[in-house]
């Protein structure tokens, strides 16, 4: 037996990836992984983080992307938790933060009945970090005093309620994987007489391949096409877009057309 019969200690750390970029990981992060027997990886981690685990540590691609969900959330679950009995300390590393729309809960409460103590080192999530990283605030004082942040598609495959919502206050709205959803969720903005609102889009925030549009909620559908933008995206409604030095030039592209 390979174990040495060696006393196992089984545990489960939740830890957030940052939203892409591997130097966006926390210390303590870090230090998790530096401490992992096993680490079990999705889709939107970057690889690179693996670099911090030792070695011998065995690391498992657990997939899950939209329209390839290579394992189930239940196929994950009961992975971790064999390798937690097996091995021993299990990192479970998510992208973002593992509880903002990261399934994390989920992990934590399953592990719990079997025992295994969990703890959790939050991320930064992209909703926040994306829209700093291209200088656009959440809130600032004068144009947002709250910001929504909403999953574009919910389980049901339907549009999320929250965004009809969401679409009649002053709050910023972010949506995380709402690309697919851009036409339906720019109407609902029209509608909510919203038509003339800044709007941006960041495909993989944070990364080498990023991509910024910026426009208004009339426009943005056919500056995305036009620049093909592909997922994983960010989408970002408010006044807050207009503080980035392009919304000027999609101003004045607009005041020359007209």
């Amino acid at each position: 037996m390979t174990q040495h019969h060696k006393h196992i200690e089984s545990k489960i750390t939740l830890l957030g990836a940052g939203p892409g970029d591997p130097d966006l990981l926390t210390l303590k992060g870090v230090k998790a992984l530096q401490a992992a027997d096993v680490v079990l990886y999705d889709a939107l981690t970057n690889e690179a983080l693996l670099e911090h685990a030792p070695k011998e540590a065995i690391k498992v691609y657990v997939g899950k992307r939209s329209g390839e969900h290579s394992h189930s959330q239940d196929a994950i679950n009961r992975l971790m938790i064999d390798y937690a009995l097996n091995y021993g300390h299990v990192v479970r590393l998510k992208g973002g933060d593992p509880f903002v729309f990261g399934r994390g809960y989920e992990e934590l409460d399953f592990a719990a009945s079997y025992s295994i103590p969990v703890s959790v080192i939050p991320g930064i999530s992209s909703s926040i970090g994306v829209p700093g990283l291209q200088q656009i605030p959440v809130t600032h004082r004068g144009l947002s005093e709250s910001f929504w942040v909403i999953t574009g598609t919910t389980t049901s495959g339907q549009i999320s309620e929250d965004i009809y919502q969401a679409a009649q206050s002053n709050a910023t709205v972010v949506i995380l994987m709402g690309l697919k959803q851009l036409p339906k969720i720019a109407e609902i903005f029209k509608a909510a007489g919203k038509s003339q609102l800044p709007a941006a889009v960041v495909q993989n925030g944070s990364t080498e391949t990023e991509k910024l549009v910026v426009s208004t909620i009339e426009n943005i559908v056919a500056k995305v096409q036009e620049e093909k933008v592909e997922a994983p995206a960010l989408l970002i409604f408010g006044e807050v877009v207009s503080l980035h030095p392009s919304f000027k030039s999609v101003i004045a592209q607009y005041a020359t057309i007209s």
